[in-house]
C-alpha cells in the first residue's frame, strides 16, 4: 500500500482539505512531506490542465491516484437525484468530463456526494432509480475509456443515500460493472458501521480506494481509530492501493499533513504492508 493526500484548487468550500492552493504549489508540498501520491479534488475538469498536472506529478515523482468529484455537488449543486432533469443531465455530463481527465492522468474517479440526497417529496424508490441511472450512465462511459470508478458510502449527516458498505455493495451487485468498485472511508465507517474490520472483509476484492481519516476527521493518529487493525484487514482482503488522507487541516495544514504521512507510513511499515 501507498500513501496519498487529497488536495484542491483554491476556493473550495469542502472542509476536509489540507491544501487549497495551485496544483503546482500543492504537489510540491505533498512530495516534500514524503507522500507517494496525490488525490485531486476537481470541481470542473475544464478549469485544469491535465498535461501540466501530469508534468508536475512526474517532476515530483507522485502518482495521481484519484479524482474527487464532490465539489460538483457541493459548489455547483449537481446530482443524479435532483428533481430537475436538466440538473441530472449536467451532473452526468460533468462526471464524463472527470472520466476524461482521469483517463489522461491514469487515475480513478470517485462517485461520492454527486449522487445527491433524496428530497423529502421524492419517494425512496424513485430516488434510488435516479441514482442507479446516473451510475449506469457513468459506468458506460467509464467502460468506453477503460477508467475505473469507486462509489463511496457516506454518513447519514451528509446524505440519505448509501450510508453503509452493505448498501453500496448491493448497488454494485445490481450495476454489475467491472469498472465500478467501492471506496472505504474510515471516518464515515466509524459513524455508520458496527465493525470497520467486518465491513472491510465484506467488501473484499471490491475495495479499489481508501480514504484514511481518524474518528474526528483529523489526520490518522489524532483520534481513536486503530489503523494497525484497519491496515491488517486491508492487507488480508488483498488491497494494495492507496491510503489517501482526506482530513481536516487541523491543528494547521502542515501539521495535519505531516501527522498523516508519518502515522500511515509507520503503520504500513509495522504491518509489513509497505510499497
Amino acid at each position: 500500500m501507498k500513501t496519498s493526500l487529497v488536495v484542491s484548487t483554491p476556493g473550495a468550500r469542502f472542509s476536509a482539505l489540507v491544501f487549497r492552493d495551485s496544483f503546482s504549489n500543492s504537489l510540491a508540498r505533498v512530495a516534500s512531506l514524503g507522500f507517494d501520491g496525490v488525490e485531486l479534488a476537481v470541481r470542473d475538469p475544464r478549469m485544469v490542465n491535465p498535461a501540466e498536472i501530469a508534468r508536475l506529478a512526474e517532476e515530483h515523482r507522485l502518482e495521481v491516484c484519484a479524482i474527487g468529484t464532490g465539489q460538483a455537488y457541493g459548489e455547483d449543486g449537481l446530482s443524479f437525484t435532483d428533481p430537475d432533469p436538466s440538473v441530472r443531465e449536467r451532473a452526468i455530463h460533468r462526471i464524463r468530463e472527470h472520466l476524461a481527465l482521469a483517463w489522461e492522468l491514469r487515475a480513478i474517479v470517485i462517485l461520492g456526494l454527486i449522487r445527491g440526497k433524496r428530497p423529502p417529496e421524492m419517494p425512496e424508490a424513485e430516488a434510488r432509480r435516479l441514482m442507479i441511472c446516473g451510475f449506469e450512465a457513468c459506468a458506460e462511459e467509464a467502460a468506453k475509456l477503460g477508467v475505473n470508478m469507486v462509489i463511496e458510502p457516506i454518513n447519514r449527516y451528509e446524505t440519505n443515500l448509501l450510508n453503509t458498505v452493505g448498501e453500496t455493495l448491493e448497488v454494485l451487485d445490481e450495476l454489475g460493472s467491472s469498472h465500478l468498485g467501492i471506496l472505504l472511508d474510515t471516518f464515515h465507517m466509524n459513524i455508520e458501521e458496527p465493525s470497520i474490520a467486518e465491513n472491510i472483509r465484506a467488501a473484499g476484492n471490491r475495495i479499489k480506494h481508501v480514504h484514511a481519516a481518524d474518528s474526528n476527521r483529523w489526520a490518522p493518529g489524532f483520534g481513536h481509530l486503530d489503523f494497525h487493525e484497519i491496515v491488517n484487514e486491508l492487507r488480508s482482503s488483498g488491497y494494495d492501493g492507496f491510503l489517501s488522507a482526506e482530513i481536516l487541516p487541523y491543528p494547521d495544514p502542515d501539521t495535519a499533513a505531516r501527522k498523516a504521512v508519518e502515522t500511515l507510513a509507520d503503520v504500513l511499515k509495522f504491518r509489513g504492508a509497505g510499497k
